[in-house]
């Protein structure tokens, strides 16, 4: 493969205190302490930067730093505040320990010195801990500094419209809106930021991408595993909420959204938030006939799991987006738990020709011209295409052409919050998600979760390790999903 550079920018960010609380917890674990030694190995974290780690146990400074198991040399940056969220003596030591870094700076004539505060919490904490840090003016900024001070956070974003706009609304007594950073790891992704340039730097794709020549997309995101440990949020939760109200909506909007006027956060968000209003709502009245649910045979068997649960572990939803570019065009989406295999692609499946001269190529066959950002697993692009094979018979076949990271250097392995932590460090929100994304989200979803909760007979049974529930093959009639087999195309 090929490959040209043409413009390749990776700057570091400003210095500045990282504050993470849930320090102790499986996330910050797991993700946030390795991406950040990363970030630290790649010169991509400031030398004077600190880094605060905030738990309930009984560590010190020492303790902490070598439970992590990371390297001597990002070690030094770390150091361990310990305290209950909704004690005021532990945002009490935490100012202490912000204005004792903030002086250091200062003695060191540094320009600026920002503070990061990342929240991996439950969504029953994060509020709390916001009120904490407001109430002690750990969120007020100074423009004379020139510092920001931003806060992230982790999803679940309301569990419907009116708490989602509750939650918006106690946040923004705590701080602005532009304060807030809203993750989703998704976005972070290589493939998943790729969409855009695949779409917008490139004039061949640009004319094809419409009504006139697609006939039907399909975005994946399926695993393997059950709710595992997760049973007592994901029993409150289920498919619609985890995957599709974040997630799946994330990648159905970078994929038929309009072209931004720029590259600016805003701008981007503005027509993602344009694509979803655009979004048809469902049919209460034919519900089944849009979006079906199901539920993994053995999930009531799971651990903080209810014995009669009507939570769904898989979701599959047909849209319609009502704009000239996607007049009747229909967006399948489909995520569950306990599948066959761990997937997550977009599948763009182009129309057939109208008239075909040779003989084994028939109008109609959708299979011929199939465009497929592959997320997981793998990560890259690849493209069916109908061909000759070579030699004098006219044999004819289909014909793939391949991009996969691996080949730049990009491991499929390395992990997204490598890159969202690294923008929020830099203060850039291009991949973080706005208040009006949210409440949009969930205009188009409570209904269905209004709808499921007043009549649960229509919940499906699948067995573990099956494509899902046999429903589903229903709403896409008469195509057929793709297999979500990971070699298929």
């Amino acid at each position: 493969m090929y490959w040209e550079e043409l413009f390749c920018m990776e700057t570091a960010p400003m210095p500045g205190a990282v504050v993470i609380f849930g320090a102790t917890g499986d996330l910050a674990a797991r993700k946030l302490f390795p991406a950040l030694q990363s970030l630290h190995d790649r010169k991509l974290l400031n030398e004077d930067s600190v880094i605060i780690a905030c738990g309930r146990r009984h560590y010190d400074d020492e303790t902490f730093r070598s439970m992590l198991g990371c390297s001597a040399d990002f070690a030094r940056h770390i150091c361990y505040c310990c305290g209950d969220n909704d004690s005021d003596d532990t945002y009490l030591q935490l100012k202490n320990m912000l204005s004792d870094a903030d002086r250091r700076a200062a003695d060191k004539n540094l320009p600026v010195f920002n503070h990061l505060f990342y929240l991996a919490l439950g969504a029953e904490d994060m509020l709390a801990v916001c009120r904490k840090l407001a109430l002690h003016g750990l969120l007020k900024e100074n423009p004379a500094s020139g510092s920001w001070i931003h806060t992230v956070f982790e999803k679940p974003f309301g569990c419907d419209l009116a708490s989602a706009r509750c939650l918006n609304d106690q946040l923004h007594n705590c701080m602005d809106e532009r304060q807030i950073y809203r993750i989703d790891h998704y976005l972070g992704k290589e493939t998943v930021q790729n969409i855009l340039m695949l779409r917008f730097a490139n004039l061949i794709f640009e004319p094809l991408w419409r009504a006139e020549y697609i006939d039907h997309v399909e975005i994946t995101a399926t695993e393997t595993l059950g709710v595992e440990r997760r049973g007592n949020y994901y029993d409150r939760a289920g498919a619609l909420r985890d995957m599709f109200q974040n997630h799946m909506l994330q990648l159905l909007c970078l994929c038929a959204m309009e072209v931004p006027s720029s590259f600016d956060a805003d701008d981007v968000c503005n027509e993602k938030v344009k694509l979803l209003r655009a979004i048809r709502p469902f049919d209460l009245n034919s519900l089944s006939s849009e979006i079906v649910r199901g539920q993994y045979i053995s999930y009531r068997q799971e651990k903080d799991v209810a014995a009669d649960s009507l939570t769904e572990t898989f979701v599959a939803a047909k849209l319609y987006i009502d704009n000239w570019r996607w007049r009747n065009v229909p967006f399948y989406l489909r995520s569950g738990k306990a599948l066959a295999h761990k997937k997550s692609e977009i599948a763009i499946t182009f129309k057939s020709i109208p008239h075909s001269i040779f003989p084994d190529i028939a109008p109609g066959d959708l299979a011929g011209n199939v465009l497929v950002i592959n997320i997981y697993p793998g990560e890259g692009i690849s493209l069916t295409l109908q061909a000759k094979k070579p030699g004098p018979k006219l044999c004819i076949g289909r014909m793939r052409l391949d991009f996969d990271y691996s080949t730049l250097g990009k491991n499929s392995g390395d992990d997204a919050y490598e890159r969202l932590l690294l923008d929020a460090l830099s203060g850039d929100p291009a991949l973080f998600i706005r208040n009006d994304f949210i409440e949009e989200s969930w205009k188009l979803l409570t209904p269905v979760l209004e709808q499921w909760q007043l009549d649960p007979s229509d919940l499906e049974f699948y067995p573990v390790g099956a494509e899902g529930p046999e429903a589903a093959a229903k709403l896409i009639a008469p195509n057929f999903w793709r297999s979500l087999e990971p070699d298929e195309n």
